[in-house]
């Protein structure tokens, strides 16, 4: 039995290892695009912030440094109780191109970034809207490279990944295994195949058609979805419009998690809205860990002989698709021997969160808490 059970967990990595190998190579680098425009489009930058002060002025000055002309930058302060506010009122009063918005009550029916999202882009004058968080820092070209490719493929949307930087070997290691599930989960690579139900979104990048995102209800539309990165290029895709990815390393990067705590609660408010609340496929999610990406590595020291053998090449394979990604992506590819650690806390992440949302009912994040049965109405 535990060798059929190999067998079956071989072939079901080497398919995945093809698709993700074979997928992610279809999606281009964004610094291999050059900054050349057809006609030159106004943009509005819209950001949402709340309790930032320890990014914030390193991200908009990054933003300010763009070297794209007709810009506007809004950046909306998220009812904060630090110093993010009056950061932003200092740098805007040295900077006209800086909007600031300052809100400090949130509607009903609304998360606190997806008002401030959607406040931001009814301030927004731009032909297109890039929403991005508070915390990314850009290189001064990458605006320019991004109009352009969204320019020469006639895009209505366009999603860039951040190059993600974490201070210890353990979190980087947890960013590569990671790499490797969210591409397995939305398939990313085929967001730019119209006949796919695949679609993406990335909360450091979202660039978008300001007609194309009024059209389809904005932010207003997933008004209750932690998620909103991810379901704002659904119902983008869901209208007909085209979307694409692109990787935006060396030109994007943002400080994802600075230790294993941030990261744990970090990623408590959208791991089952990821599943819509499905208990069900939550539940497949932990099964598929425990079977398919930790036995294996148990396995090595409690069988033997043929089915031994399996095991090592099921581990093998894991390392080289992951270590694969990695190197890819210019991280290290020895990330990959920390697999049954990271793959074990995530499996840890998706148990903890669903205990804590049901038990809670409801999730709390950035320190306004969310009913369940409020949020699982926004189902888009």
């Amino acid at each position: 039995m535990l060798f059929w059970l190999g067998i079956s967990i071989l072939i079901v990595y080497t398919l995945i290892g093809l698709e993700v190998a074979i997928g992610s190579r279809k999606v281009i680098f964004l610094r291999d695009i050059s900054p050349t425009f057809a006609s030159p489009l106004s943009a509005s930058i819209v950001v949402a912030a709340r309790n930032e002060e320890r990014n914030i002025r390193a991200a908009l000055q990054s933003l300010l440094a763009l070297n794209y002309p007709h810009l506007q930058v809004i950046v909306v302060n998220d009812r904060s109780d630090d110093e993010t506010g009056t950061i932003l009122d200092e740098m805007a009063a040295c900077n006209p191109r800086l909007e600031i918005v300052h809100i400090t009550n949130l509607p009903d029916g609304w998360l606190g970034k997806n008002h401030a999202l959607w406040k931001g882009s009814q301030q927004a004058d731009g032909d297109l809207l890039l929403f991005t968080d508070a915390d990314v820092v850009m290189t001064p070209d990458t605006l320019a490279r991004a109009i352009s490719y969204l320019q020469q493929e006639n895009i209505d949307h366009l999603a860039a990944t951040p190059e993600a930087r974490m201070p210890t070997l353990f979190l980087n290691m947890f960013g590569a295994a990671f790499g490797l599930f969210f591409g397995m989960f939305t398939r990313p690579w085929k967001a730019a195949d119209p006949k796919s139900g695949c679609h993406i979104g990335i909360g450091a990048f979202n660039l978008v058609r300001a007609e194309a995102y009024r059209q389809v209800g904005g932010h207003q539309t997933i008004a209750l979805r932690p998620d909103d990165d991810l379901k704002l290029g659904k119902i983008i895709k869901k209208a007909g419009f085209s979307q694409r990815l692109v990787y935006g390393t060396d030109l994007i990067s943002v400080e994802w998690y600075a230790s294993v705590r941030e990261l744990v609660l970090g990623l408590e408010k959208n791991v089952f809205a990821g599943t819509d609340y499905r208990l069900w496929l939550a539940a497949s999610g932990v099964l598929f860990q425990l079977v398919a990406s930790l036995w294996p590595y148990l396995a090595l020291v409690v069988t033997e002989g043929a089915t031994l053998a399996v095991y090592v090449a099921i581990v093998s394979v894991i390392s080289l698709i992951v270590a694969d990604g990695a190197r890819f992506h210019g991280s290290s590819p020895w990330y990959a021997l920390g697999f049954p650690l990271t793959a074990g806390l995530f499996t840890f992440i998706i148990i903890r969160t669903v205990i804590s949302n049901l038990s809670k009912e409801g999730i709390t994040w950035r320190g306004t808490f969310y009913p369940l049965s409020e949020l699982r109405k926004n189902r888009v």
